[in-house]
This record gives C-alpha cells, structure tokens and sequence, in this order.
C-alpha cells in the first residue's frame, strides 16, 4: 500500500503528532509512508522519520492552485492510493481529488468540541464529505456526530497510541523538588482550562508543601495566557508556577515529574494521556472525550468534571498526600496504555481498515 498522511501544520497538538506517528509507524509496515504539511511547518519536524517521504506544500489560501498542482503531482509521482487527512486538511484532500478522481480519502477526526456543534456550522464539512471513503474518530462522541450528521456513512472509531523515544533528548532541567513535580502538558488556550489548576494549587497551598506547577505547551501571548500570567504574578506564585513554552524533549520533562494533569472542558482522545502514562505519573484528568473511557476511577487514575473546582481540589489533596496512591495508579496506568493503545495494537486495526478502504468501489 501506498499512503500519505495530510496535516495543516507540524507544531504541537495532537493531531498533529498523530499525524507524524502514523507515518513513522507505517514506514516498516507499507511500501511507501508519506507526509505532507500543507500550510505551516514547526517543531514537530524533528520527530518525522528519516524515512518517511515528507513534502511541505506552503499552501498561502484556502484555494491555492500551485499548493495543489504540487501535491497533485506528489501524489502520481509516488503513485499514492490514499490521503489519510488529518483535521482541516480534508478541505486540500477534497480539492486535490477532484483533479485525481480514483485517490481514495479518509478523514480523521481529532476535534473533540465538534460533537457539542450543528450540522450548519460544518458547512464545507459536510459538502466534503461526499467524497470521503471513510471516516476515522478518536472518541465514541465524535463517531455519533460523523454519522448523524455527515454523507460518509463508513465510520469507525480508532484511537490514539503513543511511542517512547529509546534515547530521548534530554534539554529542559525542570525547577522546583523532585517528587514533587506537577506538570500540565497543553498548548495555552481554549478548551484547555488551565486556570482552574492554577487556582487549585494556590487554593490548596501547594507551594507551602514543596510543589511545583510546569505548563508545557505553545504561548500564544493572548488573552487567555495573560489571564494565566496576571494570577501567577497577583499570587506571588512565580517561583513555583512554570511557564515552559513548547518543548522538544516531552519525554524527558514528564519523567522529571510525580503528577500529570489535564483540565480541558472538550477533548478528542488526549494523546497527553497516554504520554502521562508511559512517563509513569500518577493522573488527575478531565472527564470530557474520551478521557473516562481510557482512565477507570481509583484503579488507573482520578477523573474530575471541569467545571466543578471543589471536586478538582479533593482529587488533587487526595493524589499529592499519598505516595502509595500515586504509585499505584501510575503503575496501572501504564499497563492499561501498554496493552489497549500501543503502536502494535492501533497499527493492526488501521492495516485492516486502509485495505478495506483500498478495496472500495
């Protein structure tokens, strides 16, 4: 098989390294692995297999007829059969199809927020889904949407899986006391919620009890991340509240850290989850997406609603009190990711899939 997989850009979020890992996983599995970023390159560039045939389009308009003549010949060049489109890229897929009628299309779904909207918000969405093949979700919510609300009727849950690096770099020195290391891996901005942790740990002293708080993720220097900034500085909270900005070398972060942390009011399938996991910390997540569906309550991790501060304070009090607690739970953490979500295991369901949509008429 012959299969490239499409994103609008390489920095950091999830389907964004979905998108990279699939690539790289389908390199020792399929003649030809491709990638392409059709308008933005970043950080996640580095992480792109060697062997993996990538091509950056540079795509300026919703509409730009060089980007798609580029790809359009990539794809005859490197005889593709399927575009796997990753999020906003379907709308390039589509167009990019329509001058190759016989390249089959499958749109994945990493959006979380967009089983809270309207067929008539997803306008081009759905017009696009005419031409799709198949649709993959990464959350049993996004699947219903799909299905209620779009033409392609094939649609089929796949979740995420996560790699770890065998030699990680090893960049960032994290401040504060080892073992008493919380981090928060998101990007600085809605749906991620960040506040509500922050108010947490200064509501609950953590600072007087030798904790430390590391948001990982890109600062976009709006509104939302001065809100963040302006209740660190009004609480005297800068030597024990972290503004890391994005990082290379996650991995290496997360095992300086005890405790993982994930607030969003909407997710998709959180591949920070599964990272928290592997990097063996014990987990305090929301319980939007598919959050609850990967984490059971008191066995592998502590689940609180969003938009209730008091629950998010007892589960936090409960997590950072008890060493024997964290241990446990991060131990069946990582035996639940290992076994349900491992390359081995999402790798063979997308194989079974691709040849299906290989074999459509």
């Amino acid at each position: 098989m012959r299969i490239l997989q499409l994103i609008d850009s390489l920095e950091a979020g999830g389907a964004e390294r979905m998108a990279i890992s699939y690539a790289n996983a389908l390199v020792e599995k399929i003649e030809f692995s491709g990638l392409v970023a059709t308008r933005k390159e970043g950080q996640l560039i580095d992480q792109v297999n060697e062997n993996v045939f990538y091509l950056f389009l540079n795509k300026k308009r919703a509409i730009d007829f060089t980007a798609i003549y580029r790809l359009r010949r990539y794809l005859k060049e490197n005889k593709v059969a399927i575009i796997h489109a990753h999020g906003s890229s379907f709308f390039t897929a589509i167009l990019v199809k329509l001058t190759l009628p016989k390249i089959k299309v499958i749109w994945h779904d990493h959006y979380g927020l967009r089983s809270n909207q309207s067929r008539s918000q997803n306008k081009i969405l759905n017009f696009c889904s005419l031409f799709f093949t198949s649709i993959f979700t990464v959350n049993l919510q996004l699947q219903k949407w799909s299905e209620k609300n779009l033409f392609c009727k094939k649609v089929i849950f796949v979740p995420n899986f996560t790699l770890q690096n065998g030699s990680p770099q090893k960049i960032t020195i994290l401040k504060g006391e080892k073992g008493k290391r919380i981090v928060f891996l998101a990007n600085l901005k809605k749906p991620k919620n960040h506040i509500i942790i922050l108010k947490a740990f200064y509501d609950l002293k953590l600072k007087d009890l030798g904790w430390s708080l590391h948001l990982i993720g890109k600062d976009y220097n709006d509104n939302y991340s001065q809100c963040l900034k302006d209740f660190i500085e009004s609480n005297s909270l800068e030597n024990h509240i972290h503004l890391c900005g994005n990082r290379n070398d996650i991995e290496y972060i997360l095992f300086q850290c005890s405790i993982g942390v994930l607030a969003s009011t909407a997710e998709g399938f959180p591949v920070t989850l599964l990272e928290y996991a592997l990097a063996n910390l014990a987990v305090v997540s929301t319980n939007v997406g598919y959050c609850s569906e990967i984490i059971e309550e008191e066995v592998n991790g502590l689940l609180f609603d969003p938009s209730d501060e008091s629950e998010l304070k007892r589960k936090l009090t409960r997590i950072v009190n008890d060493q024997l607690l964290r241990d446990t739970l991060s131990s069946n953490f990582k035996e639940t990711v290992i076994k349900k979500y491992s390359k081995e295991t999402v790798i063979k369901q997308l194989m079974i899939e691709y040849r299906n949509c290989k074999n459509e008429k």
